[in-house]
């Protein structure tokens, strides 16, 4: 399902214009973006937790030439936890 689709999908099920859902699903984004570059996870009761992750540097394999080694440094990523509900619904 692309972005689009679903602003189709929750104007459709909630009763309101694309334009509304297009503004309600912007800022829902940008909401828990800004919380995750504050470091704060965000939970949405029954869907699931974003919060950012801290990867260890690691040693990695440059694609280019598999011979020679590269080196990853340490990072944050966003990730994903899905919430009970939402993996009962899926199973």
């Amino acid at each position: 399902m692309s972005k689009q689709d679903l602003i189709n999908t929750i104007a459709n099920s909630a009763g309101i214009t694309k334009r509304a859902a297009a503004a309600a699903l912007e800022s829902l984004t940008n909401v828990i973006t800004k919380e995750l570059k504050r470091g704060n996870s965000v939970t949405i009761t029954g869907f699931g937790t974003f919060r950012v992750s801290k990867r260890a540097a690691r040693t990695g394999v440059n694609p280019r030439n598999p011979s020679q080694k590269i080196s990853i440094p340490a990072m944050k990523v966003p990730s994903f936890k899905a919430g009970k509900t939402l993996k009962d619904a899926v199973r």
